[in-house]
Protein backbone atom coordinates (compact mmCIF):
# COMPACT_ATOMS: atom_id res chain seq x y z
CA UNK A 1 0.00 0.00 0.00
CA UNK A 2 1.48 3.31 -1.13
CA UNK A 3 1.49 6.39 1.58
CA UNK A 4 -1.02 7.73 -0.94
CA UNK A 5 -3.06 4.86 -0.17
CA UNK A 6 -2.61 5.22 3.47
CA UNK A 7 -3.77 8.93 3.78
CA UNK A 8 -7.11 8.60 1.90
CA UNK A 9 -7.70 5.57 3.94
CA UNK A 10 -6.95 7.38 7.24
CA UNK A 11 -9.47 10.67 5.84
CA UNK A 12 -11.58 8.06 4.65
CA UNK A 13 -12.27 6.76 8.25
CA UNK A 14 -12.29 10.33 9.37
CA UNK A 15 -15.18 11.13 7.38
CA UNK A 16 -16.97 7.86 7.83
CA UNK A 17 -17.04 8.43 11.53
CA UNK A 18 -18.34 12.17 10.80
CA UNK A 19 -20.89 11.79 8.47
CA UNK A 20 -22.65 8.49 11.30
CA UNK A 21 -21.84 10.74 14.09
CA UNK A 22 -23.92 13.44 12.40
CA UNK A 23 -24.98 13.16 8.85
CA UNK A 24 -23.39 13.58 5.50
CA UNK A 25 -25.63 16.29 4.41
CA UNK A 26 -24.13 18.53 7.74
CA UNK A 27 -20.39 17.18 7.54
CA UNK A 28 -18.18 19.76 5.43
CA UNK A 29 -15.04 19.73 3.79
CA UNK A 30 -13.99 21.76 6.28
CA UNK A 31 -15.33 19.54 9.49
CA UNK A 32 -13.21 16.34 8.17
CA UNK A 33 -9.92 18.28 7.32
CA UNK A 34 -10.06 19.83 11.14
CA UNK A 35 -10.57 16.47 12.40
CA UNK A 36 -8.23 15.02 10.31
CA UNK A 37 -5.79 17.86 11.82
CA UNK A 38 -5.20 18.70 8.07
CA UNK A 39 -5.36 21.47 5.36
CA UNK A 40 -8.49 21.73 3.14
CA UNK A 41 -6.34 21.89 0.19
CA UNK A 42 -5.45 18.09 1.07
CA UNK A 43 -8.97 16.99 0.99
CA UNK A 44 -9.47 18.43 -1.91
CA UNK A 45 -5.78 17.33 -3.53
CA UNK A 46 -6.79 13.33 -3.10
CA UNK A 47 -10.55 13.40 -3.30
CA UNK A 48 -11.47 16.30 -5.40
CA UNK A 49 -14.70 17.28 -4.53
CA UNK A 50 -17.18 15.64 -1.53
CA UNK A 51 -18.91 13.75 -3.25
CA UNK A 52 -15.98 11.74 -4.01
CA UNK A 53 -15.15 10.87 -0.33
CA UNK A 54 -18.62 10.39 0.61
CA UNK A 55 -18.43 7.32 -1.88
CA UNK A 56 -15.15 6.10 -0.53
CA UNK A 57 -17.05 6.23 2.75
CA UNK A 58 -19.87 3.93 1.32
CA UNK A 59 -17.65 1.75 -0.14
CA UNK A 60 -15.48 1.33 3.04
CA UNK A 61 -18.80 0.53 4.89
CA UNK A 62 -19.95 -1.76 1.97
CA UNK A 63 -16.85 -3.39 2.45
CA UNK A 64 -17.06 -4.31 6.07
CA UNK A 65 -20.60 -5.01 6.22
CA UNK A 66 -19.87 -7.86 3.22
CA UNK A 67 -16.79 -9.54 5.55
CA UNK A 68 -19.08 -9.22 8.67
CA UNK A 69 -21.93 -10.81 7.69
CA UNK A 70 -22.08 -11.67 4.33
CA UNK A 71 -19.71 -15.00 4.45
CA UNK A 72 -21.75 -17.60 3.05
CA UNK A 73 -19.23 -20.99 3.33
CA UNK A 74 -20.63 -22.07 6.48
CA UNK A 75 -23.83 -22.72 4.81
CA UNK A 76 -24.24 -26.55 3.87
CA UNK A 77 -26.96 -26.30 1.08
CA UNK A 78 -27.54 -23.56 -1.16
CA UNK A 79 -30.88 -22.52 0.66
CA UNK A 80 -28.77 -22.88 3.86
CA UNK A 81 -26.60 -19.97 2.26
CA UNK A 82 -30.15 -17.83 0.56
CA UNK A 83 -30.70 -18.33 4.59
CA UNK A 84 -27.86 -16.71 5.69
CA UNK A 85 -27.49 -14.25 3.19
CA UNK A 86 -31.04 -12.46 4.08
CA UNK A 87 -30.59 -13.03 7.94
CA UNK A 88 -27.47 -10.69 7.21
CA UNK A 89 -29.90 -7.88 6.89
CA UNK A 90 -31.90 -8.52 10.35
CA UNK A 91 -28.13 -9.11 12.01
CA UNK A 92 -27.27 -5.77 10.63
CA UNK A 93 -30.48 -3.96 11.86
CA UNK A 94 -29.96 -5.28 15.10
CA UNK A 95 -26.52 -4.60 15.58
CA UNK A 96 -25.39 -1.75 13.16
CA UNK A 97 -28.25 0.26 12.59
CA UNK A 98 -26.23 3.14 11.50
CA UNK A 99 -25.35 1.46 8.47
CA UNK A 100 -28.78 1.76 6.73
CA UNK A 101 -28.68 5.59 8.46
CA UNK A 102 -26.04 6.34 6.19
CA UNK A 103 -27.01 4.51 3.40
CA UNK A 104 -30.06 6.45 3.30
CA UNK A 105 -28.49 9.87 3.30
CA UNK A 106 -26.31 8.64 1.14
CA UNK A 107 -28.58 7.68 -2.00
CA UNK A 108 -30.13 10.87 -1.15
CA UNK A 109 -26.79 12.75 -1.32
CA UNK A 110 -25.91 10.77 -4.37
CA UNK A 111 -28.83 11.75 -6.49
CA UNK A 112 -29.40 15.33 -5.40
CA UNK A 113 -25.84 16.04 -6.96
CA UNK A 114 -24.89 16.82 -10.31
CA UNK A 115 -24.82 13.00 -12.74
CA UNK A 116 -21.84 11.31 -11.01
CA UNK A 117 -19.02 10.89 -12.89
CA UNK A 118 -18.08 7.23 -13.38
CA UNK A 119 -14.67 7.02 -12.12
CA UNK A 120 -16.50 8.65 -9.06
CA UNK A 121 -19.63 5.88 -8.87
CA UNK A 122 -18.05 2.73 -10.52
CA UNK A 123 -15.79 1.40 -7.55
CA UNK A 124 -18.65 1.70 -5.24
CA UNK A 125 -20.92 0.14 -7.62
CA UNK A 126 -18.59 -2.78 -8.15
CA UNK A 127 -18.27 -3.38 -4.31
CA UNK A 128 -22.13 -3.62 -4.11
CA UNK A 129 -22.11 -5.58 -7.34
CA UNK A 130 -20.22 -8.63 -5.11
CA UNK A 131 -23.54 -8.89 -2.67
CA UNK A 132 -24.80 -10.34 -6.47
CA UNK A 133 -22.23 -12.51 -7.36
CA UNK A 134 -22.32 -14.19 -3.90
CA UNK A 135 -26.05 -14.70 -4.21
CA UNK A 136 -26.28 -16.15 -7.94
CA UNK A 137 -23.70 -18.67 -6.88
CA UNK A 138 -25.73 -20.07 -3.46
CA UNK A 139 -28.80 -19.64 -5.79
CA UNK A 140 -27.50 -22.46 -8.29
CA UNK A 141 -25.95 -24.34 -6.01
CA UNK A 142 -29.26 -24.79 -4.20
CA UNK A 143 -30.88 -25.57 -7.71
CA UNK A 144 -28.27 -28.32 -8.30
CA UNK A 145 -28.89 -29.78 -4.58
CA UNK A 146 -32.14 -29.24 -4.56
CA UNK A 147 -33.02 -27.14 -1.79
CA UNK A 148 -34.04 -24.09 -3.80
CA UNK A 149 -37.20 -23.85 -6.02
CA UNK A 150 -36.30 -22.11 -9.29
CA UNK A 151 -37.53 -18.94 -9.76
CA UNK A 152 -38.78 -17.76 -13.03
CA UNK A 153 -36.65 -14.96 -13.63
CA UNK A 154 -33.90 -15.31 -10.15
CA UNK A 155 -32.16 -11.82 -11.29
CA UNK A 156 -35.67 -9.46 -10.63
CA UNK A 157 -35.85 -12.12 -7.68
CA UNK A 158 -32.62 -11.21 -6.43
CA UNK A 159 -33.28 -7.16 -6.85
CA UNK A 160 -37.11 -7.05 -6.04
CA UNK A 161 -36.31 -8.68 -2.40
CA UNK A 162 -33.16 -7.09 -1.75
CA UNK A 163 -33.89 -3.83 -2.73
CA UNK A 164 -37.59 -4.27 -0.85
CA UNK A 165 -35.74 -5.56 2.24
CA UNK A 166 -32.91 -2.92 2.37
CA UNK A 167 -35.86 -0.30 2.09
CA UNK A 168 -37.51 -1.72 4.43
CA UNK A 169 -34.14 -1.78 7.16
CA UNK A 170 -33.49 1.82 6.07
CA UNK A 171 -36.69 3.17 7.00
CA UNK A 172 -36.98 1.70 10.38
CA UNK A 173 -33.68 2.38 11.29
CA UNK A 174 -34.26 5.90 10.83
CA UNK A 175 -38.07 6.91 11.41
CA UNK A 176 -39.48 7.32 14.71
CA UNK A 177 -43.49 5.64 15.00
CA UNK A 178 -45.81 8.24 13.29
CA UNK A 179 -49.36 5.86 13.66
CA UNK A 180 -50.22 4.09 16.31
CA UNK A 181 -49.70 0.77 14.21
CA UNK A 182 -46.24 2.03 13.57
CA UNK A 183 -46.16 1.38 17.68
CA UNK A 184 -47.77 -1.86 18.19
CA UNK A 185 -45.71 -3.65 15.60
CA UNK A 186 -42.35 -4.30 16.71
CA UNK A 187 -39.01 -3.49 14.40
CA UNK A 188 -37.43 -6.06 14.33
CA UNK A 189 -40.09 -8.65 13.98
CA UNK A 190 -40.88 -6.87 10.42
CA UNK A 191 -37.90 -7.34 9.30
CA UNK A 192 -38.13 -10.73 10.54
CA UNK A 193 -41.25 -11.32 8.79
CA UNK A 194 -40.40 -9.98 5.51
CA UNK A 195 -37.53 -12.66 5.36
CA UNK A 196 -39.47 -15.26 6.49
CA UNK A 197 -41.82 -14.79 3.70
CA UNK A 198 -38.73 -14.45 0.95
CA UNK A 199 -37.30 -18.06 2.28
CA UNK A 200 -40.76 -19.63 2.13
CA UNK A 201 -40.68 -18.70 -1.60
CA UNK A 202 -37.32 -20.28 -2.25
CA UNK A 203 -37.14 -23.14 0.37
CA UNK A 204 -37.91 -26.49 -1.70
Amino acid sequence: MSLKDVKMNFLVDIATDLFICRSIQDVTIKDIAVSAQVGEATIYRYFGKKQAIVVYAAMKLQKEVNTLYFKLSEGRTGFEKLKIFYLSYLQIFIHHPEFYKFINEFDSFISSEDPTSSDVIDPYESVVGQYEKVYMKAYEEGIKDGSVKEQRDISTFYFATTHALLELCKKLSIKAAVLNQDKVIEKQSQVECMIDIVLSTLNN
